[in-house]
């Protein structure tokens, strides 16, 4: 097969880009706006594409014609797309429906990159079958992306939650590094302890889009990690699991926060269906630790 995937440049792209030699029987085309920033590039070659240009989707597309488009690019700070919410309308709407609109004159499977964020935090861990009802502007965008993504004949959805990892030039951080590296220095943080969620690596979640393009998987799936903990239970595990010290850690709830958007408060998947359907094999938290600190040569 042909795979297309978006977002390139960022986290899960450069963890798709090295997982694309384990697929030696595809040819995967990787895509992001402007130049390539990932070094390891695995079996992939790369195109510029920015997804709010629908000619420029089309185009890419068109040259390429692939079997499967795997679409991971995105606004996701939850905060910029509540403060800019025309931005993230562009590219998390608009740019799917490009992208849907693509897929569908070359009869490409497409794979959407969704989140935990559609939901509002009542009774997590979730099922697939579970009732959205998001609590920000992301949470909106994202369902309105699985809908349009919902209108093609051959589809899946994965998603996702906090995903972490280590990778080259991104253009933002993940709690795992935010939290390391607040640690090493001493500094002064509040980490809540009233929103939980199933954390994500970003090579698991690059396993889960591989394995269900490679399946051309019809449908919904959850993909994440398998543990489901508090933030500040997060924040405890990276500590111990780097030798260091959690006195500067205020432990405190989301009121006290302020931020720009709302965050469902539980959230996590239940990722039964991923595994028996699919194959997928997620790492356990601790072992996610371990991969990011050898590949951050620590």
């Amino acid at each position: 097969m042909k795979i297309l995937f978006t977002g390139s440049n960022g986290l899960l792209g450069q963890k798709i880009a090295v997982a694309t030699e384990k697929y030696p029987q595809h040819t995967f085309l990787a895509t992001s706006r402007g130049e390539n920033r990932t070094k390891a590039m695995g079996s992939a070659a790369y195109a510029s594409m920015d997804i709010t240009n629908a000619a420029d989707v089309s185009s890419v597309v068109g040259a390429f014609v692939p079997d499967v488009i795997i679409h991971g690019a995105a606004m996701t700070h939850v905060d910029e797309c509540e403060l800019h919410p025309k931005k993230a309308t562009l590219m998390n709407v608009e740019g799917t429906r490009n992208i849907a609109h693509a897929a569908n004159e070359v009869g490409a499977h497409v794979v959407h990159i969704s989140t935990d964020f559609i939901f509002d935090g009542k009774d997590g861990p979730y099922k697939e079958d579970a009732l959205a009802q998001p609590l920000s502007h992301y949470g909106w965008t994202k369902l309105e992306a699985e809908e349009i993504i919902q209108e093609l004949p051959s589809w899946s959805i994965l998603r996702t939650v906090l995903v972490i990892g280590m990778a080259e030039d991104l253009s933002r951080s993940n709690i795992v590094l935010w939290a390391k590296g607040a640690l090493e220095k001493g500094q002064a943080i509040n980490v809540v302890d009233d929103q939980y969620r199933t954390p994500t690596l970003a090579e698991d979640l690059a396993q889960g889009a591989l394995l269900a393009a490679d399946q051309c998987a019809q449908g919904v799936f959850n993909i994440s990690g398998p543990d489901f903990m508090s933030i500040y239970d997060l924040v405890g595990q990276v500590a111990e699991h780097f030798g260091l010290s959690m006195a500067s850690v205020t432990r405190t709830d989301s009121t006290t926060l302020n931020q720009p958007a709302k965050r469902p408060p539980r959230t996590g998947f239940d990722i039964s269906k991923a595994r028996k359907e699919l194959g997928y094999r997620p790492h356990s938290f601790k072992e996610a630790l371990e991969i990011i600190a050898n590949q951050a040569g620590l």
